[in-house]
């Protein structure tokens, strides 16, 4: 039987790099898909923000979160998250000259 090594720093910064790149990536589909919406939203003359909506993703997140981070902490980083995806939405009403919908 093999025994298991410890993992040393430069062990645990590599695994840290390789989250990161799958954050970036989901990130990015994430933000595809708040585009998505910001054109349905725009040819049917919606708000870009929904703040029902906004408090519904918080909800669910709070409901994922097994920590180590706190609620806190998993709040601040989805309002920085809804705030990057309501930004896309704000380019494209604005791409068309229809003006902020906020």
């Amino acid at each position: 039987m093999k025994l298991a090594t410890a993992m040393d720093i430069s062990d645990w910064r590599k695994k840290i790099d390789e989250i990161d790149r799958s954050l970036v990536r989901l990130l990015n589909e994430r933000a595809r898909c708040a585009v998505e919406i910001g054109k349905i939203k725009r040819q049917n003359g919606l708000p870009i923000q929904e703040p029902s909506r906004e408090q519904e993703v918080l909800r669910q997140a709070f409901g994922a979160n097994e920590g180590p981070l706190t609620d806190q902490a998993i709040q601040r980083v989805f309002e920085r998250i809804v705030e990057e995806g309501r930004a896309l939405q704000k380019g494209l009403f604005e791409e068309r000259g229809t003006g902020n919908r906020e």
